[in-house]
């Protein structure tokens, strides 16, 4: 292990992130909040750290192992949580325990979106940017923004990209260079987030909650300005807009840089796991609405608007409310929140298994009935007219397998808190996919769980943001071997 390069890492990483910490103290000033001291001090402690992390290595340079960018990815993604932490406990109007904040602040970064703050309308005007901030820093990854950074500070970044993007498409990059596949992916994100607030604001919007909302929207992450969520707005144009944005931002950036550079749309047309996405959605989006029609929960109007919102607001892990799902009808409910099993695409800001892999699964699983059928055939696994190597089969049964262990070993340790199933079930779900709301005593807020259930939670948003294996890794005994 480079010991001083990753010193070095998170010392400059973290100065970079207390300079996010300056836009809420402008927030605050302008709407005279009296919030600023709380942000001006979480500035100075996490730049001073971060100083005294990087000033006595930072004439070090070396290149980063594979095993660095493991190492660096998940302490990084801890020690943000903690440091972003900081102006939750400071405060006045929120001044929450140390189990709260840390939650607040992981649930923000990892763009999971679960809360334990209530009366969220009369929080001061710059800890609601902080919020929504939190996740549009989350949605693109912060370590995939530094590695733009990194290059210039003598630092590789390719290992820090492969280590937060894992999966089958962990290799490909947009552009010859690293760097440059940073700056094409933030410029992607960027124009999203300035499409998505102007049609907030033209909508109806005020510019604070078209910027925020956007913030949230863009990264996938669901934190509001408001309690009641969208529903606040009442506007099914701002539902529809919104809609169509979380879409968006669920496909794979990849193609929206290829569709931009080509002024085209056959890319995603021909990309498998969109079409499978897309379809999806589709799927998802008919049942609910059909269903909600025919119990008479809604006239057509709104079962069509509100079924279709809150389905793809589950399904790419959004978690933005309009209505309360968890009080629907039968099965309903249950239905939604397994979408969010599924996610978004791989390399998008969305959350759960990916796409992807639940698209090769189920190849798989019809490769293997065929092979029952005919045991000498052979049969090769395809997507779309290229054919998928088995050693990308193993790692996505791989990554499934410990990804439904590490799920139930959660349950688990969440009714030994004295949590109810159903909620311990929807909590992890809605953590480990980085969804939100979840069922039961958590589909409003987090408030009520016990701080040990709240770390556990944490825990669970890490494992879902860093895709299972990232952060299991170093539990393994054989990482840290020379």
């Amino acid at each position: 292990m480079h010991y001083a390069v990753i010193s070095k890492i998170l010392g400059t990483l973290l100065m970079l992130f207390s300079l996010t910490m300056l836009p809420p103290i402008f927030v605050s000033l302008f709407y005279k909040d009296g919030a600023y001291l709380s942000f001006i001090t979480a500035f100075a402690i996490s730049f001073i750290t971060g100083f005294v992390f990087w000033a006595p290595v930072y004439r070090i340079r070396k290149e980063l192992r594979t095993r660095d960018g493991f190492l660096v990815t998940a302490l990084f993604w801890l020690v943000l949580g903690g440091f972003g932490s900081l102006p939750f406990v400071l405060a006045e109007a929120t001044q929450l325990s140390a189990a709260d904040a840390v939650f607040e602040s992981m649930s923000g970064l990892t763009t999971t979106g679960a809360t334990i703050l209530t009366a969220i309308d009369t929080l001061p005007k710059s800890i609601l940017y902080y919020r929504q901030q939190l996740q549009w820093l989350g949605g693109i990854g912060i370590i995939v923004i530094a590695v733009a950074v990194l290059p210039m500070l003598g630092i590789g970044g390719m290992q820090l990209y492969r280590a937060e993007t894992p999966g089958p498409v962990k290799d490909s990059k947009l552009t010859p260079r690293i760097t440059e596949t940073a700056k094409a992916l933030f410029l992607i994100y960027l124009s999203l987030t300035i499409l998505c607030s102007g049609a907030y604001f033209a909508a109806g919007m005020t510019l604070f909650d078209a910027i925020g909302h956007a913030f949230s929207t863009v990264a996938i992450g669901g934190f509001s300005t408001h309690d009641a969520s969208m529903a606040y707005f009442d506007s099914p144009a701002i539902l529809i807009i919104c809609i169509v944005f979380m879409i968006l931002s669920g496909i794979n950036f990849a193609l929206h840089f290829f569709a931009w550079r080509a002024h085209s749309l056959q890319h995603y047309l021909r990309d498998p796991e969109c079409q499978f996405y897309l379809s999806m959605i589709g799927i998802g989006i008919a049942i609910t609405c059909a269903y909600l029609y025919y119990s008479q929960t809604y006239g057509l109007g709104d079962s069509v608007l509100y079924g279709t919102f809150e389905l793809v607001s589950i399904l790419t892990t959004t978690g933005f409310g309009v209505a309360d799902f968890s009080v629907w009808p039968t099965f309903l409910p249950f239905f939604i929140f397994m979408f969010a099993f599924m996610g978004g695409c791989a390399g998008s800001t969305g959350g759960g298994i990916k796409m992807i892999r639940v698209l090769l699964i189920i190849k798989q699983g019809g490769r293997e009935i065929h092979r029952l059928i005919h045991p000498n055939a052979i049969v090769p696994l395809k997507l779309g007219n290229k054919s998928v190597s088995n050693r990308v089969i193993e790692a996505v049964w791989g990554f499934f397998g410990m990804y439904v262990i590490s799920y139930l070993f959660l349950c688990l340790l969440l009714t030994a808190t004295g949590m109810d199933f159903l909620t311990a079930f929807s909590a992890v779900g809605a953590c480990i996919n980085n969804l939100g709301p979840g069922l039961a005593d958590v589909s409003a807020h987090y408030g009520n769980i016990d701080d040990a259930a709240k770390w556990l939670l944490c825990f669970a948003m890490l494992l879902g943001r860093l895709e299972v294996f990232t952060l299991l890794v170093l539990f393994s005994p054989q990482f840290w071997r020379r």
